[in-house]
């Protein structure tokens, strides 16, 4: 009798190992799946980001120096004026499709909010009356100053912000195409705030194209890149909030 109860008892523990290794089993993946999973999660969250709340954009001239430069690479906040009727506000520098060409993105500090008065009195940027702030990355690069019969860079306005747009203007103001010369940014067209500099290269002319079919570029690129890494990648801008 205590024989027959040690043998059932035994076999119950057998079974209950086969259970636990059968599920051991079943939920053990194989490494390659676990990684592809993971790479597959990545790649769809990337996307989500990329679509709908983050872009990365290259600063491609120098319109906005000192504040960003040739070759910074940002990202821009795309719901920073999605929700909550929130609006560009003075100072932010934001990311847009240029009004008279919506094929090209421009990126530029907002001076005015609409219904505010502009005005540019001998390089001073004028705001209902009071002296704009000057932004701490701004600068002015030509000590003349040209009437304003002759350009509107130096001498501007009074000109009143129409309703539901933006007066901007580049930091460096006397190298700068923006709402002075060509008009303001409607809402509609702002894709979005400018919020980090997370990488910085420090262009120079003799850079390789990328022209098709871009095989021979792309080895130029790469040995382009391995030559002149580290020195000339900007580390003290990395990680620059705007």
């Amino acid at each position: 009798m205590d024989q027959d109860f040690l043998i059932k008892e035994h076999t119950q523990i057998e079974r209950q190992q086969d259970a636990r290794n059968f599920l051991r089993r079943k939920e053990r993946k194989p490494l390659w799946r676990e990684y592809l999973e993971t790479a597959f999660i990545a790649v769809v969250a990337a996307v989500l980001l990329r679509i709908f709340v983050v872009s990365a954009y290259r600063v491609n001239s120098g319109s906005m120096a000192d504040s960003l430069l040739e070759g910074d690479y940002i990202f821009v906040n795309k719901l920073a004026y999605e929700y909550g009727g929130k609006t560009p506000q003075t100072d932010d520098i934001i990311v847009f499709k240029y009004p008279n060409n919506p094929d090209k993105d421009y990126i530029k500090r907002v001076v005015a909010l609409p219904g505010q008065v502009v005005q540019v009195a001998d390089k001073v940027v004028y705001v209902d009356g009071a002296i704009a702030p000057f932004p701490e990355g701004a600068k002015n690069i030509d000590k003349k100053s040209i009437p304003g019969d002759l350009s509107f860079r130096d001498n501007f306005g009074p000109f009143t912000v129409p309703a539901g747009e933006f007066f901007v203007l580049g930091d460096n103001r006397d190298d700068s195409r923006d709402s002075r010369f060509w008009g303001t940014v409607p809402q509609a067209n702002i894709m979005g705030k400018a919020v980090l500099v997370y990488w910085s290269w420090e262009p120079e002319k003799e850079t390789p194209g990328w022209d098709f079919p871009y095989v021979i570029d792309f080895v130029r690129w790469i040995g382009y890149g391995l030559f002149n890494f580290p020195s000339h990648v900007r580390w003290d801008r990395i990680g620059t909030s705007l």
